[in-house]
């Protein structure tokens, strides 16, 4: 898979617009409301020359892809993600005429620390529970259930994306029981993220606290919250499985627009449909994800639910699509400028993996920082890029006007650029 190019509308293979894969890829057919699954691939070998650098990277053509399902709970789940390295995003089914319950909250957004304290999980469900509200939906097709975090007073909440496209109307039910219309705001399925606004919120709404996904490490226990299969309220802990782990869904559109790259945390905490949206928070309350897909066992029964492969959007990059989209509805989304496929090169006894570069646009950030055709891109600053789709992942996750640092094979020397992310036109 090959996710970079600044123009996807120019070819009906979602993958194309970033360079075709090198290796074979089986795309799942997009979800609604409900959990996504995927496929977790094993990170390359890393030659002990090389500096250690953060997650597991998207290894070669073992880049996860994930598709939406229709799960008969009538809960959402972004995606669905396969063993044989396809990755769907949970989707929603039909749900009941009654509108769905509040999982758990936060508090004001802090930063998180790097220290992770043995966890109090009755308290911390207990701090969590006024700031997840479970969402149920209505489109021209039936109803389906979700669950969103609670972003400011002014009755804006982030869900997934998967969760409230098509919806004709929107409920949200707070965790005192009370249901409240709302509309959306605007919607990013790039990301697969969105912001509803409730239209008469309470005053007694208490936004979420925020963490610093950066700082998260393997290992850290985590909580996740939401309405699972349409019951409310409902928390599952577990610990931090994976960083960095490269999740494609795929869309409903065939030309690959909507088409869906993360650079995910993985979680072993249950995950089920319903939980799309809801918040996934640290052993102090701060959200550190927002739930969107789930792993699957090709040839099972994908409304099973969790295997304990869980994925989440890292709140660094929920929280900078939120903003943007609660502003005025719209986002700018980061590109490098160059097509990409999935690519090894061999120097000496090491065999690097990467993002080979098929094609470097002109006037783009690629271009002014001296990208060539040929170029394995292997890392991003501290993460490690496995292939195309990892690339485009990892950068979907930045800011328009950031500056990186690529780590490059050309020729039989790895070298580093520098690049400043332009904006996708």
């Amino acid at each position: 898979m090959t996710p970079m190019q600044d123009h996807p509308e120019q070819t009906p293979n979602p993958w194309e617009p970033f360079g075709s894969p090198t290796g074979p890829s089986t795309p799942l057919a997009p979800a609604q409301d409900t959990a996504q699954s995927t496929t977790a691939p094993s990170a390359p070998p890393r030659p002990p020359s090389q500096p250690a650098r953060r997650g597991p990277g998207w290894g070669g053509v073992s880049a996860l892809v994930l598709t939406g399902m229709l799960l008969s709970s009538g809960a959402t789940l972004g995606g669905v993600i396969a063993y044989d390295q396809i990755i769907e995003p949970l989707t929603a089914a039909p749900t009941q005429e009654e509108s769905p319950e509040p999982s758990t909250g936060g508090t004001d957004a802090e930063p998180a620390s790097s220290t992770t304290p043995l966890a109090d999980w009755s308290e911390v469900a207990e701090q969590v529970a006024p700031s997840a509200v479970a969402i149920g939906v209505r489109t021209s097709t039936g109803t389906s259930q979700g669950t969103g975090v609670v972003l400011a007073v002014d009755g804006s909440i982030l869900t997934n994306n998967h969760v409230v496209a098509g919806a004709q109307q929107v409920n949200v039910t707070l965790a005192d029981g009370l249901t409240y219309t709302a509309g959306v705001v605007g919607a990013d399925p790039s990301t697969d993220l969105a912001v509803i606004r409730l239209e008469a919120p309470p005053s007694t709404l208490q936004p979420a606290a925020f963490g610093d996904s950066e700082l998260v490490e393997v290992g850290d226990p985590v909580m996740a919250v939401g309405t699972p299969l349409g019951l409310e309220n409902t928390v599952t802990t577990g610990i931090v499985s994976a960083v960095d782990r490269p999740v494609t869904t795929e869309g409903e559109e065939d030309d690959g627009s909507d088409a869906t790259y993360t650079s995910a945390l993985q979680t072993d905490a249950a995950i089920n449909p319903g939980n799309s949206g809801g918040p996934l928070v640290d052993a102090q309350g701060r959200v550190v994800g927002i739930n969107t897909a789930i792993a699957a066992i090709p040839g099972t029964d994908r409304s099973i639910g969790s295997i304990g492969l869980g994925f989440a959007i890292p709140s660094n990059t929920a929280r900078m699509i939120a903003e943007q989209l609660g502003a005025d509805g719209t986002v700018r989304h980061a590109f490098v400028g160059v097509t990409t496929r999935d690519g090894s090169r061999t120097v000496g006894d090491v065999t690097h993996r990467g993002a080979e570069v098929v094609g470097v646009e002109s006037d783009s950030p690629a271009s002014a920082a001296g990208m060539r055709e040929g170029d394995l891109v292997t890392a991003l600053d501290d993460v490690t890029i496995g292939g195309a789709a990892a690339l485009t992942g990892v950068v979907r996750g930045q800011a328009v006007g950031s500056e990186h640092e690529l780590t490059v094979v050309r020729g039989d020397e790895e070298r580093t650029i520098t690049i400043t992310l332009g904006e996708r036109p």
